[in-house]
């Protein structure tokens, strides 16, 4: 496997090709896996103007980093930069700023008191979209000061006060975990995030997606860690029956999906499962609200 700059990092990866994309593993903006970026786009990365660099890649380190987080796959063309810039979302703030390492934290505990491991430090600004190590440390101080959380070393809390800011934040809901089961279609996979991330937040869901071919350990840890699991079985993925299988023996509850032109196609007869069966995202959509609704 070749090993690269990240163009937005500068960490030295590893990469793999896929089509006419790159895949970047395991650097600052994806730590634990890995973002696409369409090869040809990164002569023209390298070719901006050090003003535009300075101003751009800390940002969409940051959105890769925090998009990955929330279960979101990332694929990148450089057409796409400036859009991402300039979208509301990118925090400006230095309030806004911290809100995102609050919010950070919120997903990674249980509640106030629970320690988050954040290492390297040094490598983790993207975190607050910060364009540097010394601007992060100004964002956290600023939240001990304002008694939101507590820095021990390496770990991180939230105080009571901080849990209660980043619920809020939130929405005024703290999310549970659902784990997303799909094949590796980048399409079909699209096609969920686009279009029903947003509902299952809707209904007091946190969705992470975990495609086939992410690994066995991994699959089964993030089983464990799920309130909820959403298996579909379009493409019939021996990953996806194994880690709904494991989320069964756990007492997750599992919602099984799958596409209508490939329901006849199932391994298992439909009445031992009762899938919901589709064939547009806005159907499934309706159909997942009766379900969560229940």
């Amino acid at each position: 496997m070749q090993k690269k700059h990240c163009a937005f990092c500068d960490q030295i990866v590893r990469i793999a090709a896929d089509g006419e994309y790159d895949q970047y593993f395991d650097c600052s903006c994806s730590p634990g896996g890995s973002y696409s970026l369409l090869r040809d786009s990164y002569e023209s990365i390298l070719a901006l103007s050090f003003q535009q660099k300075r101003d751009m890649l800390h940002l969409i380190s940051g959105y890769i980093r925090e998009k990955m987080d929330c279960g979101g796959k990332v694929v990148l063309a450089f057409s796409d930069l400036e859009e991402i810039v300039n979208a509301p979302g990118i925090p400006v703030t230095a309030e806004d700023k911290g809100n995102r390492l609050l919010q950070y934290l919120h997903r990674h505990c249980g509640g106030p008191g629970e320690p988050v491991v954040i290492h390297p430090l040094s490598r983790s600004y993207n975190l607050t979209y910060s364009p540097n190590l010394q601007e992060l440390v100004y964002i956290i101080d600023r939240l001990q000061n304002e008694e939101l959380l507590v820095r021990e070393g390496m770990n991180f809390s939230l105080t009571p006060m901080g849990w209660e800011e980043a619920a809020a934040i939130a929405g005024g809901r703290i999310l549970q975990q659902c784990l997303v089961l799909l094949p590796d279609d980048e399409k079909l996979q699209a096609e969920w995030q686009d279009k029903l991330w947003a509902k299952i937040e809707q209904f007091g869901y946190l969705p992470r997606l975990l495609a086939s071919r992410s690994k066995a350990t991994n699959s089964l840890e993030s089983v464990a860690d799920s309130k909820l699991v959403i298996a579909d079985l379009t493409g019939q993925s021996s990953e996806v029956y194994l880690a709904a299988g494991y989320a069964l023996g756990l007492n997750i509850p599992v919602i099984w999906t799958v596409r209508s032109d490939e329901a006849d196609l199932l391994r298992i007869h439909l009445q031992e499962i009762r899938p919901l069966v589709w064939d547009t995202a806005e159907e499934l959509m309706v159909l997942l609200q009766q379900k969560l609704l229940k």
